[in-house]
């Protein structure tokens, strides 16, 4: 809204001007004549388009892509936002998940270290317990089970490890989809864009210019909207594939150093 009042009061001052310009001009023109005020006509002319140029380039962002909104059909238009929309929502989702999920498996496999050589088993689990994200979840399933032995400890650490790496990677499969489909919805506004501008030459029994670049318009907007949908969740799609390997990797390398610890620590007892 503070924008449009600051292109409002801009668009008036510059029309003032332009009109304080004209009388003056007009006053002089029916001083000096004939020639000089059709001089003068023509610089009014001239302020008025470059008033008009100005207010044209100060329009907002926002109201620009409404008016390629309307002019791209609100129907595939709406369908490509509702993309957008559900879309970022999953891919939002996983960022937070995926970066609450991240932790310094370091300091957590020296806190583990610590509470066994000061109490035991249990104390371990308690950091654990304390500790969220996925390491610490697989740490605490392999501490519970430290009383039945080192190899049932591993198989635990290994299945509990691909649960974990199945919520990390859970809703991945929507965004997928998102992508898929916003070009898919463009293509398909192109489609029925073309169809249209057919249609209205077929009426008219004659190609006239005007209605050809009427439904090329129409496809090429919505063509056009569908990629940079489809590009915008790609990069999240990649940000979160990248952050799930990267915490797989750490849930591995903490598993065997997890199981070191507990091997050392069962050959002091």
């Amino acid at each position: 809204m503070k924008r449009l009042f600051a292109l409002i009061a801009v668009f008036g001052m510059l029309l003032f001007m332009a009109s304080n310009v004209a009388f003056a001009q007009e006053d002089e023109a029916a001083a000096t004549g004939p020639a000089v005020q059709e001089e003068q006509v023509d610089m009014t002319a001239d302020a008025e388009e470059q008033a008009a140029a100005t207010a044209e380039e100060g329009k907002s962002l926002h109201s620009q892509l409404k008016q390629k909104f309307i002019e791209g059909g609100p129907t595939f238009m709406t369908f490509v936002l509702i993309t957008l929309i559900l879309g970022l929502a999953f891919a939002i989702e996983r960022v937070l998940y995926l970066n609450l999920a991240t932790s310094n498996t370091k300091k957590l496999l020296a806190n583990v270290e610590e509470a066994l050589e000061s109490g035991g088993v249990e104390a371990a689990k308690d950091v654990c317990r304390n500790t969220r994200g996925p390491v610490a979840s697989i740490f605490y399933q392999g501490l519970d089970r430290f009383d039945h032995g080192i190899d049932v400890v591993e198989k635990t650490v290994i299945s509990y490890g691909s649960v974990q790496a199945g919520l990390l990677e859970k809703g991945l499969s929507w965004i997928a989809l998102f992508i898929a489909l916003a070009p898919m919805l463009g293509f398909m506004g192109t489609v029925i864009g073309m169809i249209s501008a057919f249609d209205a030459i077929e009426i008219a029994g004659d190609i006239s210019p005007s209605l050809v670049a009427g439904g090329i318009k129409v496809a090429l907007i919505t063509t056009v909207t569908g990629l940079i949908v489809a590009i915008i969740l790609q990069i999240f799609y990649n940000y979160c594939v990248a952050k799930i390997d990267s915490i797989i990797n750490n849930m591995e390398d903490a598993s065997i150093s997890l199981l070191d610890l507990l091997v050392k620590h069962n050959l002091k007892k």
